[in-house]
C-alpha cells in the first residue's frame, strides 16, 4: 500500500492572506510558503477536528466521573517494552542544563540568544499575543536572527547585535486549539499549530542544517499519543515537502496536561524518530487537573495557587514519573520555569535568588537534565546548579531513576496539596488575571506582573513575575472551581458569585488607578466574567478572545488577499 503522506492534495484551495501588510511581510507570506502551509493543514485538518473533538469529550466524561483517568491498558505493550529508544539529542541539544524562554520580539531574540543559555525556547505561543503583527513580525525576527541579519540600534542609541555563540533556538508553535484567522483556505481558517511550524520550517530548516544545527520544536497543550501521532505526521510530510532527511526535526514535548502525563511513555514512541525530550511545567498542568476535575468535588478543590508547588506530593509524582521515563528512553528531561524578574532591591533579588537555586537544586537532584529561566539574569544561577552536578557530562540521561514507582494513585492524589484558600489568594488570582489580559489585549504575551500583597511586603512580594497566559487559565480557572463547589476562605467566607464581584471591581479600581489610562481593562473584565463566572468552564480563554479582539482586517476593507497578489 502506498504511504498515505505521498497522496497530492490537487483539490486544496488557494490560500489567502486575511491580514493587513506589513513592513516585510512578504518575505514570509510568500506563495510557496503559503502553498506549503496550505498543504499541510489540507492533509490533516480532518484529523486536528477529530481530535478536539476528542479532547471535548473526554474532558466531559472525566469531569462527570463517567471516565477514569489511569494508564491505557491497550498500550501497556508500549510501556512494558524495554527496547525502543527515541531519536535524542541532535546538534545544538546535546546540553540543556539552562533553557531560556520568551516571545519573538526583535529585543527578545537578541537578548535571548545571547544570554548563556544553552537553548532558547522561542514562543509563538503562551508568551506571544497572537495579534497578526507578532505572528508574522516573530517569523521576521527569526528568520533574520538565523542568517545573523538582527543587528539594530535603538532610539537610545543602545545596539543589539547577535555574539558569536548564540543559544540553539527551539520554537514553540500555538496548540492544536487554536487557529490563525488571518490565513484562510475556501473560506476557513487554518490551524495555528501549522502556520507557526510550517512557515518557520519552510523558510529556515535547510539554512538551520547549513549552520550545523536543525529545526527544533516544543510540542505545547498535547494531550494524547494520538495527538503527537499527528504532529509526527506533520514532520514526515513536511521533512518530505522539502526534501530534507526524514528524523531531521527534533521535538520536545510539554508535558503539561494530567492526561498527558498519563501517556508520556506513549507520546514519546509515537514522535521517537523526531523525539528530544519532555518537559515538565506548573500552571498549565494544575491548570489542566482544574479543568478535568473541577466539578469532582472537595478532593479535588486546589488551596491558593502560590500553596501548589512542584514539591506537593501529586506534582512530585507528576516530575518524578517524567524524569524515569525520558531517561528510560534516551530524552531529555527539562524541569520548570523560574519566572522571577531581578530588580535594584537587593534584599529581594537576593531572596529570589537562593529561591531559584533551591529549585534548580531539586530538580538537578531528581534527574532533570535542564531547567528553564524567564529572564537572562537567572541564567547564571541556574547554571551553577546544573554544572555541580553535571560537571563535564552534557545530561544525565544515565540516572534511570528506577527507584521511582508512581501509580495512578498518586498523580490523581490533588487532595495532597493541603493547604487553604484565603482572601489574599482570590484577590491575587482576580488581579493577576485582569493585569495579564489586559496586557495580551494590548499586544504583550509576556508581561512583568507584581501581585497584589498586604502590606508590610515581603522581599519575594517586591518581585515581578515574568507572566505568560497560562497564569492567567490557571487565575481564572481556580476562581471558577472554588465558586462552582461552594469553597470556604480560611476564615469561613463562602465564595459565591456576590463575593467575587465585589473583589473584582475592588481590584479592577486598584488596577486602573496603578495603569493610569492606557489600559484595555473594560475589556479584560468582560473576558475574566465571561471565563470565570459562567455555569460552564470555557477550555482557554485565548480562543474567544483572540476572535473578538484580536483578528485584523486585510486593508480598510477586510477583504481577503489572495497568495502572491
Amino acid at each position: 500500500m502506498a504511504d498515505p503522506l505521498n497522496r497530492i492534495f490537487a483539490t486544496a484551495g488557494r490560500p489567502e492572506v486575511a491580514g493587513p501588510q506589513g513592513d516585510r511581510f512578504d518575505e514570509i507570506l510568500t506563495p510557496a510558503a503559503l502553498d506549503f502551509v496550505a498543504r499541510l493543514d489540507n492533509a490533516f485538518a480532518g484529523r486536528r477536528r477529530e481530535l478536539l473533538d476528542a479532547r471535548r469529550l473526554r474532558r466531559e466524561r472525566l469531569s462527570t466521573g463517567e471516565e477514569t483517568l489511569d494508564f491505557l491498558p491497550e498500550t501497556r505493550a508500549i510501556r512494558e517494552d524495554d527496547t525502543w529508544r527515541v531519536a535524542g539529542a541532535a546538534p545544538g541539544l546535546e546540553d540543556r542544563r539552562v533553557e531560556i524562554t520568551g516571545p519573538t520580539d526583535r529585543k527578545m531574540t537578541v537578548n535571548a540568544l545571547n544570554s548563556g543559555a544553552r537553548v532558547w525556547l522561542a514562543d509563538f505561543e503562551d508568551a506571544l499575543s497572537p495579534t497578526w503583527h507578532n505572528v508574522i513580525g516573530g517569523q521576521l525576527n527569526l528568520y533574520d536572527a538565523i542568517r545573523r541579519n538582527i543587528d539594530f540600534t535603538t532610539e537610545g542609541g543602545k545596539r543589539y547585535r547577535i555574539g558569536e555563540h548564540p543559544a540553539t533556538i527551539v520554537v514553540r508553535p500555538r496548540g492544536w486549539h487554536l487557529v490563525e484567522k488571518h490565513i484562510r483556505i475556501d473560506g476557513r481558517p487554518v490551524s495555528a499549530s501549522l502556520v507557526d511550524f510550517g512557515l518557520y520550517f519552510f523558510h529556515n530548516a535547510r539554512q538551520l542544517l547549513a549552520r550545523g544545527s536543525g529545526p527544533y520544536f516544543y510540542l505545547p497543550k498535547l494531550e494524547s499519543h494520538h495527538e503527537a501521532r499527528l504532529w509526527n505526521d506533520v514532520f514526515r510530510l513536511a521533512q518530505q515537502e522539502l526534501g530534507i532527511p526524514r528524523g531531521t526535526i527534533r521535538a520536545t514535548v510539554l508535558v503539561e496536561t494530567v492526561t498527558a502525563a498519563f501517556e508520556m511513555d506513549e507520546i514519546l514512541y509515537e514522535l521517537r524518530e523526531h523525539a528530544a525530550g519532555l518537559n515538565a511545567g506548573r500552571w498549565d498542568y494544575i491548570f489542566s487537573v482544574i479543568k478535568n476535575f473541577g466539578e469532582r468535588g472537595a478532593d479535588f478543590v486546589l488551596p491558593d495557587r502560590a500553596q501548589v508547588t512542584m514539591t506537593v506530593p501529586f506534582m512530585r509524582a507528576y516530575t518524578e514519573l517524567l524524569v524515569r521515563t525520558c531517561h528510560r528512553r534516551g530524552a531529555h528531561a527539562i524541569g520548570g520555569m523560574a519566572a522571577f524578574i531581578p530588580s535594584r532591591d537587593p534584599e529581594a533579588n537576593a531572596t529570589a535568588l537562593e529561591k531559584v537555586r533551591e529549585d534548580k537544586e531539586r530538580e538537578a537532584r531528581d534527574g532533570f537534565d535542564g531547567s528553564w529561566v524567564a529572564h537572562p539574569g537567572l541564567v547564571d544561577v541556574c547554571r551553577e546548579v546544573f554544572d555541580r552536578v553535571l560537571g563535564d557530562r552534557p545530561n544525565q540521561l544515565d540516572r534511570l531513576r528506577e527507584d521511582v514507582v508512581v501509580g495512578a494513585a498518586d498523580l490523581l492524589d490533588v487532595a495532597s496539596a493541603g493547604g487553604e484558600v484565603t482572601e489574599q489568594g482570590l484577590r491575587a488570582n482576580i488581579n493577576v488575571a485582569l493585569r495579564y489580559v489586559d496586557s495580551w489585549l494590548r499586544g504583550t504575551g509576556a508581561a512583568s506582573i507584581s501581585p497584589p500583597f498586604t502590606p508590610p511586603a515581603t522581599p519575594l512580594q517586591r518581585l515581578s513575575l515574568m507572566e505568560d497566559a497560562a497564569t492567567a487559565e490557571i487565575a481564572r480557572c481556580q476562581v471558577w472551581q472554588w465558586v462552582r463547589n461552594g469553597t470556604k476562605l480560611a476564615d469561613g467566607t463562602a465564595i459565591v458569585p456576590e463575593l467575587v464581584h465585589q473583589l473584582l471591581d475592588e481590584e479592577l479600581a486598584a488596577v486602573r488607578a496603578d495603569l493610569g489610562h492606557d489600559h484595555r481593562l473594560d475589556d479584560a473584565r468582560k473576558i475574566f466574567v465571561e471565563t470565570a463566572l459562567g455555569e460552564r468552564l470555557p477550555s482557554f480563554f485565548t480562543t474567544g478572545a483572540y476572535a473578538r479582539y484580536l483578528t485584523e482586517p486585510a486593508g480598510s476593507g477586510g477583504t481577503a488577499q489572495p497568495a502572491g497578489s
